[in-house]
């Protein structure tokens, strides 16, 4: 146990010398949280309080804290071959391992796979493939990219210019690369062009094409996307047939189709694969955080064979990418720990058992207040959407920080539950029972009646 005035230095120290990811100064300046155990759901910080984490700890420990069988396996590992590079003609037995479990369990298309250490490292990769791909094609027309509104997928200079969120590129826009295209966000319940989806007839859709088409097909290498995008616009579901277009769209004008699925991968909406739930296949998809549960990084980036037979080809056609870390030995035997566990412990059964009581509840709770306007997404990637009005989702005051509000009245009160404005985000680990949805439901209610209080509502 620390002293007050131990903890207090602590803090002082960290808030001084450690630049945090994404910090917010407002936050940081009032009551900065160290944490220092943590147990299956729960977290514990510095003073002794413990905390449900129903974010997942930034949607990666899915099997829950202190997973004996996925910490066993680490330990193992480090005693056998701790490290060595999978560089050159260098291979480690885990991460062939690995390979061989995650081709099992993707589509049957993408079987060629490049390791690294994060999702930023995964779809930088991603996009440099599809690059690489066209170019040893002779088709070295094709560099533009195109991404959507809304969208995030990463810190490199290469994702925050695919990034269509204007908070994470407006400090970087001189280093951005113009050759990456913004199209609209499919985000049925706040529409950019404000239609009605049973009478917009896709309009979304048509206006991406019609962005290829202005932009000349024939240099377009990808477009990238979420197919469910996250945690930052809520998991607004795309509407029906969305996602097949956007396939048949890039066949019909050469183009490589990119599912950044970092977010979404690994049994989070009761499929292994989200691509899988919405039943399309990509050319190229992305997986990092939940991969090994978040014990240790690890990234990869999964392609067609094809893909990868071309780079094979010939002396000079070899992918020039790489990392050092990239497939540690250590992370693919957290990683095929993970994937064992949810198998062995049926958890893509637990998220459809859990994810149908949550949204429930949810929806027992919308009867009582109406300021919950809707919820969105699907599994465990689940989204509450407060608001003034629930028709036409009219959001309240910006000024009022309503999301950040509930927050912190559930920070306070031994629940980490994240916000992104007024939206308030549940991904919990697959390993949630319904006693923690109660637990959870029972602290946000308890926050919503403050916010009536408060807001006089």
């Amino acid at each position: 146990m620390y002293s007050n005035a131990e903890i207090s230095e602590i803090k002082k120290y960290a808030v001084k010398h450690i630049c945090p990811h994404y910090g917010v100064n407002t936050d940081l300046d009032t009551n900065p949280k160290v944490f220092v155990k943590s147990d299956d759901c729960y977290i514990y910080d510095i003073e002794g309080r413990r905390y449900l984490d129903t974010f997942s700890s930034l949607l990666t420990t899915i099997c829950g804290h202190n997973n004996k069988k996925i910490i066993n396996a680490i330990v193992e590992q480090i005693n056998i071959l701790d490290f060595f590079p999978n560089f050159g003609d260098h291979y480690c037995l885990p991460m062939i391992e690995l390979t061989k479990k995650l081709q099992k369990i993707l589509p049957k298309e993408l079987s060629a796979f490049f390791y690294v250490n994060s999702g930023s490292e995964a779809n930088e990769t991603a996009l440099k493939i599809a690059r690489q791909y066209h170019v040893e094609r002779g088709d070295e027309k094709r560099y533009k990219v195109v991404s959507r509104r809304g969208s995030y997928h990463g810190t490199t200079l290469g994702t925050v210019s695919a990034t269509g969120l204007p908070w994470f590129t407006e400090k970087f826009t001189p280093m951005c690369n113009p050759g990456f295209i913004k199209a609209p966000a499919a985000r049925c319940a706040r529409c950019e062009f404000g239609l009605e989806y049973d009478s917009c007839g896709m309009k979304c859709l048509k206006e991406l094409e019609n962005i290829i088409i202005e932009n000349d097909p024939e240099t377009i290498s990808a477009i990238i996307m979420d197919p469910l995008p996250g945690s930052n616009t809520g998991y607004p579901v795309p509407p029906e047939g969305y996602l097949k277009s956007v396939r048949e769209i890039c066949d019909k004008y050469g183009i490589l189709l990119i599912f950044d699925e970092i977010q979404t991968a690994i049994g989070k909406s009761g499929e292994m694969f989200i691509c899988q739930y919405f039943g399309v296949t990509p050319d190229i998809l992305t997986i990092s955080k939940a991969l090994t549960s978040g014990y240790i990084p690890l990234g990869v980036t999964v392609m067609r064979q094809d893909i990868y037979d071309l780079f094979r080809s010939a002396p000079g056609k070899e992918l020039r990418s790489g990392s050092t870390f990239g497939g540690h030995n250590v992370a693919c035997a957290a990683a095929i720990a993970c994937l064992d566990f949810i198998e062995e412990n049926n958890l893509l059964e637990n998220v459809k058992t859990i994810s149908a009581y949550i949204q429930n509840r949810v929806k027992e709770l919308m009867e009582v207040y109406p300021f919950i306007g809707a919820i969105h997404g699907v599994g465990l990637l689940l989204a509450i959407e407060l608001c003034a009005e629930r028709k036409g989702l009219k959001p309240f005051d910006p000024s009022w920080k309503v999301g950040t509000f509930v927050r912190n009245y559930c920070y306070e009160n031994g629940l980490i539950m994240r916000n992104n404005d007024d939206i308030i985000v549940i991904a919990p680990p697959l390993t949630f029972t319904k006693e923690h949805v109660d637990i959870m439901l029972g602290t946000f209610e308890k926050a919503l009646i403050e916010v009536k209080k408060k807001y006089n509502i």
